[in-house]
């Protein structure tokens, strides 16, 4: 082999090497997407049991029910339709009802989102984009 193949052997060489990687780069972080709803949306387009996702809306009025311990169940709603959800752990201390929330989770087999992560806005003026965008659209968030 001359030099000239050699170097052409290892630049193709490294160059594979760093295909390989981006592409497995890409499809873990693909495995760990998590797309955001309103509960709109799920009546639209309905996602697959155990389908990890982001439901964002607003906390139903008279909707937290507290339960055994951490235990807490409440709906998310967006004006138009609500979505039942179930959340063991310390909820944050602004979460209360009518104020904007983004849950992370799966659907369980029985239609209720099991959340595993809760999100509350933060102060008066803070909104997640997301869901402040889609509540907007539908006429129900009317900023101060």
């Amino acid at each position: 082999m001359t030099r000239k193949q050699k170097r052409l052997a290892i630049i193709a060489g490294a160059l594979g090497f760093l295909g390989a990687a981006a592409g497995l780069t890409l499809y873990a972080l693909g495995q760990q997407t998590s797309y955001f709803y309103m509960p709109s949306d799920l009546q639209e387009r309905p996602v697959a049991s155990g389908q990890r996702i982001r439901l964002g809306g607003l906390v139903e009025k008279d909707s937290i029910m507290r339960g055994d311990d951490t235990q807490v169940r409440f709906a998310v709603t967006d004006g138009d339709h609500t979505v039942k959800v179930t959340y063991a752990g310390i909820l944050p201390d602004l979460f209360r009802e009518e104020q904007g929330v983004v849950t992370e989770g799966i659907f369980g087999a029985d239609e209720v989102f099991v959340a595993d992560t809760v999100l509350a806005k933060h102060d008066e003026n803070y909104m997640p984009k997301e869901v402040a965008d889609s509540l907007k659209e539908k006429g129900v968030w009317k900023e101060n």
